[in-house]
């Protein structure tokens, strides 16, 4: 399946947003596995990219990303660098990309993938994913490529009224759902909506969650 191909596969299993489809169409999964699992990448299925850490199967990644709604003026926190390839996606969507790595070789090495493949509008942190990014707050949009048993308080604060962040939750052993979160205005409990059930690593660090 070539990259247009798989745009096509995304669009038949119900991706709309043709930008979110356009983005995946212009990357190559290849880039972002070890050398080994290559010959899998074309296949929808998420791969090991080592230390315990996986890369997700190109729907989920879809899926997640369309779900931010983004338009390209946003500013997007990344939880789980990884490879870099849910990065990639969101910096062909998003003005700027802040994404958080607490795996300190997956970090370094999707720093390098990333500039090397041209990338200039994403910035690069090494740690614990569940605080976020403090300093580059208010993001306009937040996602999550691993799952807290619940919603990191951190996180939330970090987003901007009317922003959406989409993040997976529950233990890893246990059924996890992916969830989209709408930050409403002050004195109003944030909306939650759920998009469908899912197993990602879990998030290490965790911070405080909310209550």
């Amino acid at each position: 399946m070539g990259d247009w191909g798989r745009a096509e596969y995304l669009a038949r299993e119900g991706i709309r947003d043709r930008r979110v489809l356009a983005a995946i169409a212009s990357l190559s999964r290849e880039d972002f596995v070890p050398a080994h699992e290559r010959d899998a990448a074309q296949e929808d299925v998420p791969l090991p990219i080592g230390h315990g850490q996986t890369i997700s199967q190109p729907y989920v990644v879809a899926l997640m990303s369309e779900a931010l709604r983004l338009r390209g003026c946003e500013r997007v926190l990344e939880i789980g660098t990884g490879s870099g390839y849910q990065t990639a996606v969101l910096a062909l969507l998003a003005r700027e990309v802040f994404t958080v790595e607490i795996v300190r070789e997956l970090a370094r090495g999707a720093r390098r993938r990333l500039h090397r493949l041209g990338f200039g509008n994403v910035f690069f942190r090494e740690g614990d994913g569940a605080l976020g990014w403090p300093e580059a707050a208010p993001f306009d949009a937040i996602i999550a490529t691993a799952a807290p048993e619940e919603i990191p308080r951190a996180l939330l604060n970090q987003l901007k009224r009317g922003g959406r962040m989409v993040i997976p939750v529950g233990a890893m052993n246990e059924t996890q759902e992916l969830l989209r979160i709408r930050r409403g205005m002050p004195g109003l409990l944030p909306r939650v909506e759920r998009l469908l059930p899912v197993r990602f690593v879990p998030m290490t660090g965790q911070g405080s969650s909310m209550s």
